[in-house]
């Protein structure tokens, strides 16, 4: 192959992995995620200095990449372009957490010394928005109910129960590097399951 052959020989690797996971083969993504799932953490854990949000980054990102794995070009490292991804990411994620923490009490002393309080929009919720909150919050467990049971009680574990990963793995009885790859799909399976519903939410 022509194209790539300014890759480092890891990099071809990458690139012949690539090559058969958009041919759809499963084995290749899985590998893909083995080779840069542990670089990839550890880079999002030094942004945001929180594990399980650095782990649920990560298994997004992946996501991200495989979904658009017909943008990558092999001019560059496979690796490259999967790190601009997650560290972009994780950016997103740190300005909306920003917004979310925000606090209306802030005050500030102008020059003459008087407290001056800031003007932020309520992140409480209106009646009307309670409401919507609410009937996305049934349409999502309806989704939830449609997915394959191993994979129903991993969302139920990590997103209503709020457990850890390494709570679910003990829970399950499952290695911890299973419980994130099946969350992973689940999570691919859900996104799938809402995008057919979005139009009735």
């Amino acid at each position: 192959m022509e194209v790539g052959n300014n890759l480092s020989e890891k990099g071809q690797v990458d690139l012949q992995l690539v090559e058969m996971a958009k041919k759809g083969n499963q084995n290749a993504y899985a590998q893909l995620m083995d080779r840069y799932r542990e670089p990839v953490y550890y880079m999002l854990l030094k942004m945001i200095k929180n594990s399980d949000d650095a782990e649920d980054l990560t298994i997004e990102a992946f996501g991200k990449a495989f979904n658009r794995l017909e943008q990558y070009s092999p001019s560059y490292a496979f690796s490259t372009w999967l790190f601009k991804i997650a560290s972009n990411n994780c950016i997103d994620f740190i300005r909306k957490k920003r917004v979310k923490v925000t606090s209306m009490d802030h005050a500030y002393s102008n020059q003459d010394g008087e407290s001056v309080g800031m003007d932020f929009e309520s992140e409480g919720l209106d009646p009307e928005e309670e409401i919507m909150r609410k009937q996305k919050v049934k349409m999502m467990r309806q989704v939830v109910r449609k997915l394959k049971p191993r994979y129903r009680d991993l969302i139920e574990k990590r997103y209503f129960q709020e457990l850890s990963y390494d709570e679910i793995a003990t829970e399950m009885d499952l290695p911890l590097g299973t419980v994130k790859a099946q969350l992973f799909r689940a999570r691919e399976f859900l996104a799938n399951l809402m995008e057919e519903k979005k139009d009735h939410i």
